[in-house]
Order: C-alpha cells, then structure tokens, then sequence
C-alpha cells in the first residue's frame, strides 16, 4: 500500500503508523511525497522528507507537478493535480490502496465548511473512511484521531516534521473554518464532536447509498459512449432526498466532475426534471439534459469536452475526465516494415459540428447511429491534419483505430454506481 506523505505532521505520522503495522504482517509501504512547485521552497522540502524517510528504511518516490500554476483557485486546482499524481502512480505499479492522513480536526473544519454551503447528509457526513478514485481505493484511518496525538506520536519517536505556511493562509477557506473552530470549542462545538456528527450522517449516508443505487439501476440507462437516458416519471415519484442524489450521481458520472454541484444549482434542475418542464433543456456540470422521445437524455456539453490529446505509442491517459485512453505499442515496432498510418500528428478530441458534418457526409447511413443527435458533437474523436480519422462510438473509421492500436473506453472518475465495498 502506499501512503501520501507530505511532511506535514498528520501524513507523517500516518507513514510511519502505516510502516509499523505493515511490519508486523510481514509486508511494506511506499511513501508518495507530491512537489506542487507553488513555493520555491517546495522541491528542497520534498528532498528532505524523503530523506527522514530513507532514513527510516521506507521505500518513497517524489512526483512533480510540471506545466502552468494556477494563479486562482489555486488549493482546488493544486488538490486535483495530487490526487491525479498519486492515483496515477498507484495504477501504475499495482497499488490498490493509497492513505491519506486527513484527521478529527480535518474532519470538523470540513462539517463547518459544508454547514456553511447548506449541505445535507452526504455533505455533513464529511469525508469517508473509504472510497474509490480512478479506481484506486483511499483509505482514511485517522479521522477519528486528534492532530495532538499524531504530533506527539512524531516526538515520541524523534521525528520532525513540516509545516507548511499556506495553512495559515487567510485567503483559503480551510483557514477560516479552523480559527472558526478554535472559537467554537469554549462554549462545547467541540471538533470530536462535529466528528461524531459526521458519523452519524455517514450512517444515514450509507442508508441513502443503497436506496440510490436501487432507483438508479432501473431509472437510468448508460450508454458505452457517454450519455445516458433517465426516466422523468420515475425521478418524480421517487422520495425527493433520492431523487437529488440520484441526479448528483448522474451529473458527475456523465461531466466526469470530481465533487457533485452546489445544492441550489441542483435542486432548480432537480424541480424542472421532477416536473417535467425542462423544455429544451438546461446545462449544468459540464452535461445537458434535455426531453427527449419520451424520456430524458443526459450527455456532455460539447463546450466543455475541451481536451486534446496527442497520441504517442504505449501511452495510457484520460480524455475529458471521462475515457479511458490506450495506446498499444505498434506491432510494427523493431521491424523494417512501418504502419500504413503512423501515430505522429494524431490526435484526440471532441469531435465537433465541423468534425459531425464532415463524417456525416462521408459514410452514407451514419446518421442512423444509436447516438442521438444532441450527443454526437461531444463524441471522442481522432483527428489527424485537420481531418477526422475515426469516431469509434458511432462506428466511423473503426479499422484506423484498430491500425493505430487506439482503443477508447467510457470509465468516468465517478461511475453510476457506489464502489464495491462499504462507504462509512
């Protein structure tokens, strides 16, 4: 298992909590130490964590974050590029569980800040012990302990740690809430007991999982390209609570967003799809819903399918947050024969009006796809000198793809359903 470690007090002490019970059971972990390049102090601090680690006989490899800093919503921004570093590294070497050293304070300032956005009982419920990402598992197991424990666990063993100075940084909301916090304790709003707060909403939490999942099995179809079909009536006749989650999970399995959308937002699309008066439809998240025959679809916005991707043999990505991109190592490579259409200069994006017209009037009968019409300009596509080559999901230049080893796969980063094992 891998532990992310960045030198703070909390992921530390996780680590070498991890390494101890490991130990015991005759295995290992291996420490993930994230360089964000925000500060220029920041690659000199990722060294000398590794080192304390080297030290302690932990096996422990920094990853970078390399392009453009964010110059806003920079912790937002900063979080999705760690845990797109992390769970990447864990695919890569087979590593099913990643720990994170959130917490009881994390846990706390995380209820007051979600009290704050008027969140209900998925939100109040903070964060879970377990969940999935990218098809990594995250494991929380210190959100039940206090940060003075964790500092003092680090003494006992003549540890040092960092502290880094944006947490004191008034302009992060995070901030705030824990000063919020420290103000709160005198009169008994305790962070033990904002956390035993956040687990009995987990419970109810849990219990609201389940149901959710059993309406969506029969109320939403999922179509392999994208988009899916939802039943109005049944979104209005189900318990509104459902009903609103439900369609939270729908929106972030279709825009591939990492968190559900602010509550006001999704309780005024909630009302029009329970009341059937959405008309030509309504965009939020990224994705669109509209009525269409007879029922409601629900597929990206092609504005927002904004990614392009160049494609090199061998590589393994995301396109859009939502597939599943594999390059197979050319069959070609090491022989004197080359491949009729080579990799370089070809490219993945969406495909577009232009792109849609272009095909369209090329392969007589393509209109007939399954696919329908508000959901085909947000299709993956593989373009090459300006040109598309191939639109596997409607069934356009499906031998090019084969040629080039392309293969496409819808695998958002939230799927429809709950992951396999118990979310508390």
């Amino acid at each position: 298992m891998a532990v992310a470690t960045s030198g703070g007090s909390d992921s530390l002490a996780l680590c070498l909590l991890a390494q101890a019970w490991a130990r015991r059971r005759g295995g290992a972990v291996v420490a993930l130490i994230v360089d964000h390049g925000l500060r220029p102090a920041a690659a000199g601090e990722a060294c000398r964590v590794a080192g304390w680690l080297a030290g302690r006989g932990i096996e422990r490899h920094i990853l970078r974050w390399r392009g453009v800093k964010p110059h806003s919503a920079i912790q937002a921004t900063a979080r999705e590029a760690r845990y797109r570093l992390l769970t990447n590294w864990c695919r890569g070497h087979g590593v099913v569980h990643l720990l994170l050293g959130h917490h009881l304070e994390d846990q706390a300032e995380t209820v007051l800040l979600r009290l704050a956005r008027q969140s209900g009982p998925d939100g109040l419920a903070g964060m879970p012990g377990i969940t999935e990402r990218d098809g990594v598992r995250l494991l929380r197991p210190l959100l039940g302990t206090a940060k003075a424990r964790l500092r003092a666990a680090l003494v006992a063993r003549g540890q040092e740690w960092l502290d880094d100075p944006s947490n004191a940084d008034p302009a992060f909301a995070r901030t705030g809430a824990r000063k919020l916090l420290e103000g709160l304790a005198p009169p008994g709003l305790t962070a033990s007991r904002l956390a035993a707060t956040a687990r009995r909403m987990g419970d109810a939490r849990t219990v609201l999982e389940t149901a959710t999942s059993a309406f969506l099995a029969h109320a939403v179809v999922v179509h392999p390209a994208g988009l899916c079909w939802l039943d109005g009536s049944a979104f209005a006749a189900v318990p509104i609570v459902v009903a609103r989650r439900a369609l939270a999970r729908v929106l972030m399995c279709m825009g591939g967003a990492s968190y559900p959308p602010r509550a006001e937002r999704l309780e005024r699309l909630l009302k029009v799809v329970r009341d059937g008066t959405i008309g030509g439809g309504r965009t939020l998240q990224g994705c669109r819903i509209l009525a269409h025959r007879h029922r409601l679809l629900c597929c990206r916005e092609p504005a927002a399918a904004r990614d392009v991707l160049a494609l090199q043999p061998g590589m393994t990505a995301r396109w859009d947050r939502r597939f599943a991109v594999d390059v197979q190592q050319s069959r070609w490579q090491g022989r004197r024969a080359v491949p009729a259409r080579p990799l370089s200069g070809l490219s993945l994006r969406c495909l577009g009006r232009e792109g849609w017209a272009a095909i369209a009037a090329h392969q007589i009968g393509l209109r007939a796809t399954p696919v329908p019409p508000p959901a085909r300009l947000a299709l993956p596509a593989l373009w090459s000198a300006g040109t598309v080559v191939a639109v596997p999901h409607v069934g356009f230049g499906a031998a090019v793809a084969a040629e080039c080893g392309v293969t496409i796969s819808f695998k958002p980063r939230h799927a429809l359903g709950p992951a396999c094992f118990s979310v508390v």
